[in-house]
């Protein structure tokens, strides 16, 4: 009879064995309809301070969905939604369960539809968390950023809008701060920004700014637009996918980060329309 002896469980400072893994690298699938990495983007909400989960849609904008599934039956059936290969689709796929959008939930907006008693009690309990973040100062809605200087500071808007592939987006930082989202070979994000010295820049100018669909004319009748029109196509989509120069080229580089473009909307975002060009610094105190 020959004895066998087990392998401990434990080291001699009494930390568990475990077999060791080598790591695998996340990649992105040619036919994949997304370039994330990771199916949902885990952030906080602005206004409210909850988690969320940000997801691509069919049409490449971003969606925000509450963090858990609900039961199907206990949302209408115009605010379910179901993900699928990393795409979030407004619609229901025939299971129990489904998202829905943290908008419908959010307390600090207001209902747009009656909600079931289960969807109102979730709603009561997201608004009780955001009050207790709001007492201990763990969250402090839409925070505000220390204005530049005018006397050394070009007059840039801290949101321009930018017209590309015949759409208006509202940018989500000044223009020389919008970063790359796409992955380095260390796995970081790059840092580079998409406005980059050697690469083709737009032109600011000054465009109509009534609304269309019949909507009500707003008081100012131009706008300052960062117009990228006349630019070639593939740097508008460089542009449209929030991408430096040297990964646009690089297409099998996954993003680690949803692109943050927002469609401008004259009607919502009109605090960040401004009637006059950003070219010129402003001397305050100066007289010519």
């Amino acid at each position: 009879m020959r004895s066998t002896t087990a392998l401990p469980t434990r080291r001699w400072d009494g930390s568990p064995t475990r077999p060791h893994h080598r790591p695998r690298a996340l990649r992105v699938a040619a036919d994949s309809p997304s370039r994330l990495l990771c199916a949902a983007q885990l952030a906080c909400c602005r206004d409210c301070g909850n988690h969320i989960d940000w997801y691509t849609r069919t049409n490449q904008q971003a969606i925000s969905l509450h963090p858990h599934e609900l039961a199907a039956s206990a949302v209408p059936a115009p605010s379910r939604w179901h993900v699928s290969s990393g795409i979030a689709h407004p619609a229901h796929d025939g299971t129990p369960w489904c998202r829905v959008p943290h908008t419908t939930l959010c307390p600090t907006r207001p209902a747009t539809e009656p909600l079931t008693p289960q969807l109102a009690e979730l709603r009561r309990h997201l608004a009780l968390r955001t009050r207790h973040l709001l007492d201990t100062g763990a969250f402090t809605p839409h925070p505000t950023e220390p204005a530049p200087d005018p006397l050394t500071t070009p007059c840039q808007p801290a949101r321009p809008v930018v017209q590309l592939l015949y759409c208006r987006y509202l940018a989500p930082r000044p223009l020389g701060d919008i970063q790359c989202v796409a992955q380095t070979r260390l796995r970081h994000r790059c840092t580079h920004p998409i406005l980059t010295p050697g690469a083709p820049t737009g032109a600011w100018t000054l465009m109509s700014a009534t609304p269309s669909h019949g909507q009500l004319t707003l008081p100012a009748s131009e706008m300052a637009v960062y117009d990228l029109g006349q630019l070639p196509y593939t740097e508008q989509l460089r542009w449209r996918t929030q991408r430096c120069p040297l990964h646009a080229a690089a297409s099998q580089a996954a993003d680690l980060a949803l692109a943050e473009w927002e469609v401008f909307d004259p009607l919502l975002h009109h605090s960040y329309m401004h009637p006059r060009l950003p070219t010129a610094i402003r001397h305050r105190g100066r007289s010519k």
